[in-house]
């Protein structure tokens, strides 16, 4: 059964274009990919991530279980609200799921939040309930809440003025990757597009009237269209698409969650991955020529190895072709891609592409 957000209506009202995600009923997009895109480059934009599964972890042996469930290490997290980006692995180093945990506020010491993804909302609840196994906790699925993600350089000035008082005192002191909850409100400047910004967990009743005030302070409605063109021209991760259970993050540029110096599930099992030496690499490549690069082309390195493109799009900050691929080690300069019979090049390079709007290679 498609479930549908607490906004469905609303996407509706402004004609959104709506496809199935993971059993979600989600708007594509609103107008034109380019305008939602370009509006979150150059001003603000919303995107409805309702569809995201948000759970909390409490009780006194909390932070000590996501210790051993996270390859990233919480024991790092010093300031309240602190966010964290980690791989939840199983035990042969594959990557389960791409998450992001943040510690808990002042008012909430022992409540560890963290958020999912959808299409493996199923297996992550089951792992990490099995997982929990001796431990002095409790998760908890958190399906009354909205989360609306309001991304761009103007993000912040145009939503400031829709808080209340605290709530914007409280946006104010927040640094780049730190949350904090005010009123039963979850504030955090996180993202998925390269841009400054905030995601803003709130209670499902409040969120229609809170999605309308975003719209009508100039904040574009934005879709899974162009949420997908932004995160690749900032160099984020599909889980699915990029990096799947089959992958470890030593393969798939997230070697730099890996904190070695505590015990967490797979641990031994990328021990050994990195003592024989890793095989390969997820890179990022840019077409010059004409032509849209798309996932599973194959992609020619120039001594006859090949590899695979994992995502790809039109990048309409930088007017040409991106993608992330996976490649067989070493690599070189430039790899060949069979275009509907037209051989072209492509450069390799490492993401991101786009950062704040400008190139970064």
């Amino acid at each position: 059964m498609t479930q549908h957000t607490p906004l469905h209506e609303q996407h509706l009202s402004l004609h959104a274009r709506m496809v199935d995600f993971a059993g979600w009923d989600m708007p594509v997009q609103y107008t034109s990919v380019l305008d939602e895109h370009h509006a979150v480059r150059r001003s603000a934009g919303v995107f409805d991530v309702s569809h995201m599964t948000f759970l909390e972890v409490s009780g006194a042996q909390a932070k000590d279980y996501l210790c051993h469930l996270l390859a990233n290490d919480v024991q790092s997290m010093v300031r309240p609200g602190q966010a964290l980006y980690s791989a939840m692995l199983n035990e042969q180093g594959g990557i389960l799921d791409d998450l992001i945990v943040y510690a808990p506020c002042e008012h909430q010491p022992d409540c560890w939040r963290v958020i999912v993804n959808c299409a493996t909302h199923d297996q992550d609840i089951a792992w990490m309930q099995q997982q929990a196994a001796g431990y002095d906790l409790v998760i908890t699925e958190r399906k009354d809440l909205v989360m609306l993600a309001v991304q761009g350089p103007l993000a912040l000035e145009k939503l400031g003025p829709l808080l209340n008082p605290p709530m914007l005192a409280g946006l104010r002191t927040l640094q780049p990757f730190q949350g904090i909850e005010v009123d039963g409100w979850f504030i955090a400047r996180t993202g998925y597009t390269g841009e400054d910004g905030v995601e803003v967990l709130l209670p499902a009743e409040r969120a229609g009237d809170f999605f309308r005030r975003l719209i009508e302070a100039g904040v574009t409605p934005c879709g899974l269209a162009a949420r997908d063109t932004l995160r690749l021209e900032a160099g984020m991760n599909l889980y699915g698409s990029d990096m799947t259970v089959h992958n470890s993050p030593l393969t798939s540029n997230m070697a730099w969650t890996v904190r070695w110096d505590h015990d967490f599930v797979g641990k031994q099992a990328l021990l050994a991955e990195r003592d024989r030496g890793v095989q390969e690499a997820l890179v990022g490549l840019v077409l010059r020529d004409r032509g849209v690069l798309r996932a599973h082309m194959k992609v020619e390195l120039p001594d006859g190895r090949q590899g695979e493109i994992t995502s790809g799009t039109f990048a309409p900050s930088l007017q040409h072709a991106i993608a992330l691929a996976r490649l067989p080690l070493p690599l070189p300069a430039t790899v060949a891609i069979d275009i509907r019979g037209r051989r072209v090049q492509a450069q390799i390079v490492k993401p991101p592409f786009v950062r704040h709007g400008k190139a970064c290679f």
